[in-house]
């Protein structure tokens, strides 16, 4: 599924597409309030931990899921430990303010001239995609003047917030961010904007459109596609997630190395680089760069040396 590569894109970028839905186009935006829910029983959850440690620097890696229905209890025990023992929280990417990604998002994911997105597309995937966007109460028009990359990492989150009760005030960057503000933690991040935006900009076109393809057959799967790498996460199951999340590389060759293994590789060599100051760092980076053969600990193993082990709790 194509939602499954979502996760090793960036937690921040997904949720940065909910402020900024609308701007391109004369339509209103979407209304990215999910629908009120009655109160859930809580459900524990022990998501996966990594830890790094020499004499005097110790790095945490948390692999987070940034839409999460409320009601899961992921953060206590040994992750709310480790983020205690922390001085510094480290994102993919520090959340802007609305105004400053939405300029940034103008900047990277309109496309002022030549054909629409909707003319780009096949007959079959442009009726898909005006299908889509009835069902999400928008007029057809409502992508054609943005990159195919924003219009899939767009309709890869609204759903999950307008028809499937996730919420991203729920997820594990927010709750994170949130409480690390709260207690005066160091907030840093793994990339800046121009570097995340850069990455799916990037992307050849038709690639783009292949990723957009994907997302388009497989639209109707979002939600229970979602449930299954959130029920492997909250589990610890990180052989699993990893799995979940290797399926889409199938579906669109090509976007993996875009979307997942230069960044796990940049960002192996920023712990490596970290590990030669002391100090107690949590780093918390999308499930998915923590799952599979390129994950980020293999990296930090083959290229550097350095051995995450799993904490145990």
């Amino acid at each position: 599924m194509v939602l499954k590569t979502m996760f090793r894109a960036s937690a921040a970028l997904a949720l940065a597409m909910l402020p900024v839905q609308g701007f391109a186009q004369e339509a209103e935006p979407v209304a990215a309030t999910a629908p009120a829910a009655a109160p859930t029983a809580t459900q524990d959850a022990d998501p996966a931990l990594w830890v790094l440690r020499d004499a005097d620097t110790t790095i945490y890696l948390f692999g987070t899921v940034h839409f999460l229905k409320p009601g899961l209890s992921w953060f206590d025990e040994a992750v709310r430990e480790a983020f205690d023992r922390s001085d510094e929280l480290v994102l993919e990417m520090v959340q802007p303010d609305k105004s400053e990604m939405t300029a940034k998002v103008v900047e990277y994911a309109v496309a002022t001239s030549g054909p629409s997105l909707r003319e780009k597309l096949s007959d079959d995937y442009r009726e898909t995609l005006e299908t889509v966007l009835d069902d999400l109460g928008q007029p057809k028009q409502s992508f054609d003047r943005v990159e195919p990359w924003f219009a899939t990492m767009t309709l890869a989150v609204l759903p999950l917030v307008i028809k499937y009760g996730y919420d991203p005030e729920s997820g594990a960057e927010y709750v994170l961010t949130e409480t690390a503000t709260r207690e005066g933690k160091t907030i840093s991040g793994l990339e800046t904007v121009d570097q995340q935006l850069g990455f799916f900009d990037s992307i050849p076109e038709a690639l783009q459109i292949a990723y957009l393809e994907a997302l388009l057959d497989n639209y109707a799967d979002l939600g229970t596609s979602l449930e299954k790498v959130v029920r492997q996460w909250a589990a610890g199951n990180s052989g699993n997630l990893g799995a979940l999340m290797n399926e889409n590389m199938r579906e669109t060759p090509g976007i993996a190395s875009w979307l997942l293994v230069k960044r796990n590789q940049n960002w192996a060599n920023w712990i490596d680089d970290r590990m030669d100051r002391p100090g107690t760092v949590f780093v918390a980076v999308g499930a998915g760069h923590l799952a599979g053969d390129d994950s980020v600990q293999n990296f930090l193993s083959r290229e550097h040396g350095l051995t995450a082990t799993r904490v145990e709790y």
